[in-house]
């Protein structure tokens, strides 16, 4: 049975790229698989949260993580934070990390470039922490959005150096997992190439369904084509992009044909689309519903989870101390 690691940052509630580029698949990998599904509240500290808002973003994360279909009974759910051996290895791999390489990457520059008053240290080794969530297990595989592909490439890279550094064949190289599909990314009803929580562009797994009708119907659009078989501009294939991942290939070929015909009413197309958001956000919002205040439940979860979690990152700390030398007396 192969090991699955990911997990999703506290910042709020999940939306539609959540489930498409991460969720979905862990439901799907469980079955068959040993997996780690954690709640990343540290990663959450790169944007500076409020702290009287940061344990109800964890539980919320924790809440959709069940209410989607992620099994506690079959699953390792816990908390990043109440896992300490994640933040020891993240110090041991930053030995490892080069300024340089940090630097570069697309989230770094991105982030950097929206927050030029707190580019922090957290920010630039995000990837290592990263790679300490994910190596902490001793991962194969890791199901990422097409995002995220750049941090894995980090840590498989991370993982090669480790081996070779100190002559041993200890870290698995893990692979980003998808079902053998394209890498989903969920774009945002702005325009914008991506649907994120900070860019406030989002469908939440939690929205009413009539929320989701406005949000759908102030989606940004065009003036429409102006010759048959016209390329689409950005903004109307981000509403397409939605479109193929939660409709019919029917429908969706519908509004091809129309947009191709320069007969597309954007009207239409927006209600289809909100409609068929809703029939795959409904059933998960009715299960938030039921069990985000049955506190019981979700302590016990969390603690059996911990006690899972933790007892899989003390076997790798100690491996990994004694592979760098740390003997203890």
């Amino acid at each position: 049975m192969e090991t699955v690691v990911s997990g999703i940052r506290s910042t709020g509630n999940l939306h539609l790229g959540n489930y498409y580029g991460a969720l979905r698949n862990f439901i799907k990998m469980q079955e068959e698989n040993k997996c780690f599904f954690f709640i990343a509240d540290y990663h959450s500290l790169t944007t500076h949260p409020d702290p009287k808002i940061l344990h109800g973003n964890v539980k919320n994360v924790l809440t959709e993580y069940l209410a989607a279909g992620i099994d506690p009974d079959i699953s390792t759910i816990y908390i990043q934070s109440d896992v300490p051996e994640v933040c020891e290895l993240y110090l041991l791999l930053n030995m490892h990390a080069y300024m340089g390489e940090l630097a570069k990457t697309v989230s770094f520059k991105e982030k950097a470039r929206k927050q030029p008053e707190n580019v922090n240290a957290g920010l630039l080794t995000y990837p290592t922490l990263m790679a300490a969530d994910i190596l902490m297990h001793n991962a194969d595989k890791v199901p990422v959005g097409k995002d995220q592909e750049q941090h894995l490439e980090m840590t498989r890279k991370f993982a090669r150096r480790f081996n070779n550094f100190y002559g041993v064949e200890y870290f698995k190289e893990p692979i980003a997992y998808n079902f053998g599909g394209e890498l989903i990314k969920i774009p945002g009803l702005d325009g914008s190439g991506k649907m994120g929580k900070s860019e406030g562009n989002c469908i939440y797994l939690f929205d009413e369904p009539k929320v989701i009708e406005k949000k759908v119907k102030r989606a940004l659009t065009d003036e429409g084509p102006q010759s048959p078989n016209s390329p689409k501009p950005d903004c109307i294939e981000n509403l397409f992009t939605i479109l193929r991942v939660v409709s019919t290939e029917e429908i969706v070929k519908h509004f091809d044909d129309k947009w191709n015909a320069c007969e597309i009413r954007y009207g239409d197309l927006k209600k289809q689309l909100a409609e068929d958001i809703i029939a795959v956000t409904s059933p998960i919002r009715d299960r938030i519903l039921d069990i985000q205040d049955n506190e019981a439940y979700l302590h016990k979860v969390v603690k059996e989870g911990t006690e899972k979690a933790r007892e899989s990152a003390r076997k790798t700390l100690r491996e990994v101390r004694e592979i760098m030398g740390f003997k203890g007396f």
